[in-house]
């Protein structure tokens, strides 16, 4: 397995100005000239401007944002598929911009491996074959090849399935493959662009559930780009919002939701289920002094949800949130979660939660 204290990703100062000669114009930009006025007197694109981000070793970073604001573009620099116009792109301390050929072919083939919103399969390999290809770029011996891409082909789900080809596969399982195929590679950093946007919404959950169990294992520094809210709330660790190139707000999936740094980013959270994402400690009560505790207890990472759930049977009284080290943090009460997941809610929401709390 590759190296879990990998050191993660930082980008710098990074700046993308599509079209001839876009390094002339970095200063302008720097000094405030707009995407729209960069376009209509210059004729080019400016596809980022200035992003800064760290993207913590062993987490999965989403990028979000609607068509357009620079989210691919941003994940192809990583790997530089993409040349910068100005800045850095640190994995690992080294800088990706700064890489000859060779080094950044090297790169490529043992640090990072990618998974694509269309599959990008190879139509005449079978699912075996598409998994076994980045190992043989690296020159493995094949029968250590296929041990490794066959355990990825049953971890995924398709275990007898190895035979058959793209065109005899659904979309959900073309995807599973892709995701054995950059597995196999055992690349520290895994890049997936849109990689569900492709699948039905069921198939799309599937696939969402079977990448978080896989991650509890291998602990990637997972980069993954999304259009869809609920999407980035449920798989993102870190979450940056990128809006015309530039990043509008990065934090948690909490932060995001309770802090919206603006009125675009609080218009796209005002839809969302705040029950599956806001965390029992956001509305705990302080514990009073010398107020005795109670028996049961809850861990304050639970959701409003869950914690609707397992109290459920238990509405009166409060019960004792439990911090990272056991130790009381705070208390809460059914009246309280009913109330944040209820009030929380889009009103469309508002009933079948009533049902769940009742």
């Amino acid at each position: 397995m590759a190296d879990n204290h990998f050191g993660g990703i930082e980008i710098r100062n990074l700046y993308k100005i599509f079209g001839p000669n876009g390094q002339a114009f970095i200063e302008a930009v720097q000094k405030g000239l707009s995407k729209a006025d960069l376009n209509r007197e210059h004729g080019l694109v400016l596809g980022l401007r200035n992003i800064n981000l760290e993207m913590p070793s062993g987490a999965i970073q989403v990028i979000m944002g609607l068509s357009g604001s620079g989210k691919s573009t941003l994940i192809r620099h990583i790997n530089r598929l993409i040349d910068p116009t100005a800045g850095e792109v640190l994995v690992d301390g080294v800088d990706v911009v700064k890489m000859n050929e060779n080094q950044l072919r090297e790169f490529r083939r043992r640090q990072t491996a990618m998974v694509f919103q269309k599959f990008a399969l190879l139509p005449h390999r079978n699912v075996l074959d598409n998994t076994v290809f980045g190992l043989e770029v690296q020159g493995l011996d094949r029968s250590k090849a296929v041990d490794v891409a066959m355990r990825w082909i049953e971890r995924v789900g398709l275990k007898g399935f190895e035979q058959k080809y793209p065109n005899q596969l659904s979309g959900g399982m073309q995807q599973r493959v892709g995701l054995a195929r950059a597995l196999s590679n055992d690349a520290p950093v895994l890049l997936m662009d849109e990689a569900y946007s492709a699948l039905d919404p069921l198939i799309r959950t599937d696939m969402q559930t079977v990448l978080l169990d896989i991650q509890k294992e291998i602990k990637k520094t997972i980069v993954f780009i999304t259009h869809d809210l609920d999407e980035a709330l449920r798989l993102g660790d870190q979450i940056a919002i990128l809006r015309d190139g530039e990043v509008i707000q990065q934090g948690t999936s909490q932060d995001i939701v309770l802090r919206p740094a603006d009125e675009y980013v609080a218009n796209f959270v005002k839809e969302v289920n705040r029950g599956r994402v806001v965390q029992v400690e956001a509305i705990m009560s302080p514990i009073r002094p010398g107020a005795g505790l109670s028996g049961m207890t809850i861990e304050a990472h639970t959701t409003i949800e869950e914690a609707v759930r397992m109290l459920a049977s238990a509405p009166d009284g409060d019960v004792t949130v439990l911090g990272p080290s056991s130790q009381p943090v705070g208390v809460v009460n059914f009246r309280q979660l009913a109330g944040a997941m209820v009030n929380s809610q889009p009103r469309k929401e508002h009933e079948s939660a009533v049902a769940l709390v009742r």
